[in-house]
């Protein structure tokens, strides 16, 4: 292939490669090796990978070959965020203490491989997943594609850089407070939070006492929703399932949705002092015009915060001392960590857990009554561009926080509902980075958001913007 048809190959998305790879015009190593080769050229100036597996995404894509080919994914590379098992490779969670290579693949991996697709390596992630910016003692500053003295977000900021930068179609990606829209913001990405349920977390029972979820990150709808066909569905020990769904998304993301009734808010949350910059309020506003020129009907609303941004951040201190327990030595985590697992574990002792989880239920029927007015919230994702490489890596606990909670105030309370909610391209920034907004349904209504997410995308494309650098 010529330089001009590789590149355009690496950008292709996984339902095109698939397609071909079916059709047998690309082999499935043709595809695992253009990317160890983006890998090896791109991967030095952003870092997005802690491990290529090189020599086993071979082998995969050459027994794959000799198969029937005729998965969703099949041949598709994918890079593995470093929080989900695959058998062989320790999860770090970006640490530099960690236990031994996991024995067999989590639910995550295994989907993804059952629909064909190739694990070729395991990207970066902040320590513990606690921020959204990636950057760690144990693996250095990961960066932008967009501009790398910027960050690709966090905590799934190794697997949006990776995809963004044209090194693998698509990654893996988990979200307990933005983790997956964050960096799909950062890096002009599609990337959905998927319902409380919907896909599953074995081999854990929860994630962050249920804030967290799997999903995934690509460049267009169809092909996070196709991600999404593959992977959701709960299994045997999960504690959360979402209403159930036996269509398919990617058809969803095909279909134009009825006319709708869509809330706008830009409400930065109560307790938070984040301020909306210029480029974030005009994405919103140019979004919110779009829905009205496709027909819907729009609306300003604001959802019901309450007390839900101490909740959620008491939720998430639990969370971080429990995923604390998965860390061998102590001793090697980053200051800000240990400070963090220290105030989780003093603040939210067992009876505040309890308590926390007791009153979920009645707090998110509360924030629910929203939807029982509209279909869809839009809201921004980021207060801002995205902000410099390191983010607050370095700094205490409290500073690291302020400067998170500056960042990314509109996402923690969908983590705390459990309500799907999807990070869309919007454009771009005076500094010549992405923008974007999210869209907010009711639990188990993902086939609604990739619908209208769909129609949005056929309105406004952005799949041929690409980072100049790569």
């Amino acid at each position: 292939m010529t330089a001009t048809a590789d590149h355009e190959l690496a950008f292709a998305g996984p339902a095109a490669l698939a397609k071909l790879v079916r059709e047998r015009q690309v082999k499935p190593r043709e595809l695992v090796d253009l990317c160890l080769r983006r890998i090896e050229a791109i991967d030095p100036k952003l870092n997005a990978f802690r491990v290529v597996m090189a020599e086993e995404a071979l082998a995969a894509a050459d027994a794959i070959a000799g198969q029937s080919l005729d998965g969703p994914l099949v041949g598709v590379p994918i890079a593995v965020k470093d929080d989900s098992p695959l058998r062989g490779q320790s999860v770090t969670r970006g640490s530099r203490s960690y236990g031994p290579p996991a024995s067999d693949d989590g639910e995550l991996v295994r989907r993804l491989r059952a629909a064909g697709a190739i694990p070729i390596g395991i990207t970066n992630v902040p320590e513990l997943m606690i921020f959204p910016w990636t950057a760690t003692a144990a693996n250095g500053v990961t960066r932008n594609p967009w501009n790398p003295d910027r960050t690709p977000g966090g905590s799934s900021g190794g697997s949006a850089a990776a995809v963004a930068a044209g090194m693998v179609p698509c990654a893996t990606g988990s979200d307990g407070g933005g983790s997956i829209r964050i960096p799909a913001a950062c890096c002009g990405l599609v990337g959905m939070k998927p319902t409380r349920g919907r896909v599953s977390s074995q081999p854990a029972r929860e994630g962050w006492l249920g804030l967290s979820t799997y999903g995934a990150l690509a460049r267009t709808v169809g092909d996070s929703a196709l991600l999404l066909d593959a992977i959701h569905g709960s299994a045997p020990g999960d504690l959360y399932e979402a209403p159930p769904f036996s269509g398919s998304y990617a058809q969803a993301a095909e279909t134009p949705p009825g006319r709708l009734r869509i809330a706008i808010s830009r409400k930065v949350p109560p307790g938070s002092i984040a301020r909306l910059s210029g480029d974030q309020r005009s994405a919103h506003e140019r979004a919110a015009a779009l829905l009205g020129e496709l027909g819907h009907e729009v609306v300003e609303r604001d959802p019901a915060y309450g007390l839900a941004g101490i909740e959620f951040t008491q939720m998430w201190l639990r969370g971080i001392y429990e995923e604390s327990a998965h860390v061998p030595d102590h001793s090697k985590l980053e200051r800000s960590t240990r400070q963090l697992i220290a105030t989780g574990k003093r603040v939210v002792p067992d009876r505040r857990r309890e308590k926390l989880l007791a009153g979920r239920t009645r707090r998110t029927a509360r924030v629910l009554e929203l939807w029982q007015e509209v279909d869809v919230l839009l809201m921004p994702v980021l207060a801002s561009t995205p902000i410099a490489a390191e983010g607050g890596y370095g700094r205490s606990a409290l500073a690291a926080f302020d400067r998170s909670s500056r960042f990314m105030p509109f996402n923690p309370l969908f983590n705390l509902t459990g309500q799907p909610s999807i990070a869309l391209p919007a454009g771009f920034g005076a500094d010549g980075l992405p923008v974007s907004v999210q869209l907010v349904g009711r639990p188990g209504a993902e086939d609604l958001l990739y619908s209208l997410a769909g129609q949005i995308e056929a309105a406004r494309p952005w799949a041929q913007h690409r980072p100049a650098a790569v």
